[in-house]
């Protein structure tokens, strides 16, 4: 299969048209070692760290904690980019990204928790989204359903990553809004991937049309 030319939008990740690469796929094997995966290992390797930091921080707002869960946040961009360039793609890449950037936002939900940087009910939800999705996606394996990243999803994660480092740095009502767009975004995605969730297993019970 052809792929897409590397356009200027489709290397920052602003056109995703066209069907996933078929390396990312269920049933394709992990491909662990490529450039984009070592992004993806240190960035979850920085995780404990950051956590580690941000915890023995006496107030959640330690300037290398902060520095560190930037690093990890934006690199994401990073192994995309490396993955597009590249065109090193991979089941394990596919699997890995989504799981990394929900491993950070609980780690960062549980730093602004302990020091009340942001509001405590709204930390809880999404932290409780976070680990409904890491549920689903592991019964969605387990029946053969890839629930495929959507892109308000994608965007979603912005606002609530933003929220935290900016409240990891500074006192600001700011913070609480950001972390509110990003938590009403990040609910309607969820509903988004039950329902393609759904739309799959129904497939499924009713095998392949005639």
């Amino acid at each position: 299969m052809a792929r897409a030319r590397l356009t200027r939008r489709r290397l920052l990740g602003l056109d995703r048209s066209g069907p996933p690469p078929p390396e990312t796929l269920r049933k394709q094997p992990l491909h662990p070692w490529t450039i984009p995966n070592a992004i993806g290992f240190l960035r979850l390797a920085l995780i404990p760290v950051f956590l580690v930091l941000g915890l023995n921080s006496g107030d959640g707002r330690r300037t290398l904690a902060t520095v560190l869960f930037a690093v990890i946040a934006w690199s994401d961009y990073a192994d995309g980019m490396a993955a597009r360039i590249t065109g090193q793609y991979s089941r394990l890449g596919a699997l890995l990204d989504p799981l990394t950037d929900r491993l950070l936002v609980l780690s960062g939900a549980i730093v602004a928790w302990k020091y009340e940087l942001l509001p405590r009910w709204a930390l809880a939800v999404l932290a409780a989204r976070e680990l409904f999705m890491l549920v689903l996606t592991e019964l969605a394996l387990r029946r053969g359903i890839d629930l495929k990243v959507n892109m308000l999803g994608r965007w979603a994660v912005w606002p609530v990553m933003s929220a935290m480092a900016l409240a990891f740095i500074v006192e600001t009502w700011f913070t609480d809004v950001l972390l509110y767009i990003g938590l009403a975004m990040t609910l309607a995605a969820t509903v988004m991937y039950v329902q393609d969730g759904l739309r799959q297993l129904r497939g499924q019970e009713r095998g392949p049309s005639s």
